[in-house]
């Protein structure tokens, strides 16, 4: 059997792609029939546009094929993804990383899947009890539910044994991790702790309040301040910069504790790469509220950002409130985009003359701790996956153009 996987949106998307694929191709199958499974996005209304269109193309250009939908678009309307021509069944993402539901003999002693990305992701929880009022990820993904942390580690120490540098932490909100007392710092100790072999322990977009300075994650700041391993780069669930924006999307974060926060990080690893997600035109956004989330992205000096025109998203709160016109929107997150631009620049030439540890994802590209992105300017055949110490030299287009040291 043939199988191949089109995934849409998020990290977690893609971790679970690389699950159903592995056990998809170890079930059993009489038929042969070539499959095709499409793992869907809600986050955005072009997302879901997206995925529809690719499934309309494989079933066109493979009109035998058998093609499966999963995913949070067709968790919140199984009927009408169902419905599109060529689409056999929709798994529900409860059972998507079922073995069973790929046809897997449940006396079948599988080994876990792999990652087939360079730096490897692991999923640590899902789901979230938040309720943003621009978001329909809770009604696709459900209650958070965390892995346990027995789980998690023995996950990453198959990881590392397969040769993976480099693990990221990823989920809908790895913020809400729980074990007991234990919050997600304690749980990247404990896989530091345990697996020595580890070099580099990342994590995925973070929600500010586990950063708040009196009511966050102790560990979390301990790991900031003290551990090599922990990558010095911190991903934000900002969402905006303005306080009564931040209030009308029913955020827990306000901008005066993330500018806090930020200051005093930077205080512990002056050189952490700082990300954001941003939605550009919320219902409601004038231009002086949209004047604030660009002052605050400036003053902060966030390099690295992921900014979204705002979306509607039936049935979510936002979606009743008064829109703005799309041309603002998009206008508002071409701006935003532009800051991001300039800031990474700055950011990125700060380092230049510096030697860094950079993993090599193919054979001439990789990341700083930080995250910045490095080519190589030489011509030597390195081995991706594996993690070279370089001169940086230049930047060009956003990244940094580097050397061997």
């Amino acid at each position: 059997m043939t199988v191949s996987v089109i995934t849409f949106g998020c990290r977690l998307n893609a971790h679970e792609s690389d699950g159903m694929l592995h056990y998809a191709q170890h079930g059993q199958d009489q038929d042969n029939k070539q499959t095709i499974i499409v793992n869907t996005c809600t986050v955005t209304a072009e997302a879901e546009r997206q995925a529809r269109q690719a499934i309309r193309r494989a079933h066109r250009e493979n009109p035998e094929a058998e093609i499966i939908v999963t995913g949070c678009a067709s968790e919140r309307a199984p009927k009408e993804w169902g419905a599109l021509e060529g689409v056999q069944r929709v798994v529900t993402n409860d059972e998507k990383l079922s073995p069973a539901s790929w046809g897997v003999d449940r006396k079948a002693n599988l080994p876990p899947p792999p990652s087939k990305h360079t730096r490897a992701l692991l999923q640590v929880q899902q789901g979230c009890d938040h309720r943003c009022t621009f978001c329909v990820i809770p009604y696709g993904r459900g209650q958070s539910k965390a892995t346990a942390l027995f789980d998690v580690i023995s996950r990453a120490r198959t990881l590392t044994e397969a040769g993976h540098e480099e693990i990221v932490l990823t989920g809908v909100d790895i913020a809400s991790w729980k074990e007991g007392t234990h919050g997600l710092g304690k749980l990247c100790q404990e896989l530091l702790k345990h697996i020595p072999a580890l070099k580099r322990l990342r994590l995925s977009s973070l929600d500010p309040v586990l950063l708040h300075p009196e009511t966050g994650d102790k560990d979390l700041w301990e790991l900031i301040a003290s551990e090599p391993r922990f990558m010095p780069h911190l991903h934000l669930s900002l969402q905006a910069g303005s306080d009564l924006i931040l209030k009308r999307m029913k955020r827990r974060h306000r901008t005066n504790e993330v500018s806090y926060a930020i200051k005093e990080i930077r205080k512990l690893r002056p050189d952490l790469g700082f990300g954001a997600d941003l939605i550009a035109g919320f219902p409601t956004e004038t231009d002086e509220l949209f004047e604030e989330t660009f002052r605050f992205i400036e003053e902060n000096a966030l390099p690295f950002l992921h900014v979204f025109p705002y979306s509607e998203r039936p049935g979510t709160p936002a979606a009743k409130m008064p829109p703005l016109p799309r041309s603002i929107r998009q206008e508002r997150a071409a701006r935003l985009r532009a800051l991001g631009n300039d800031i990474k620049t700055k950011f990125l030439t700060s380092f230049i003359g510096q030697e860094k540890d950079v993993l090599l994802e193919t054979a001439i590209m990789g990341h700083t701790p930080e995250f910045a992105v490095v080519t190589l300017t030489d011509k030597a055949a390195l081995t991706p996956g594996k993690t070279y110490r370089l001169r940086l030299l230049a930047v060009e287009d956003y990244k940094i153009n580097a050397e061997i040291a």
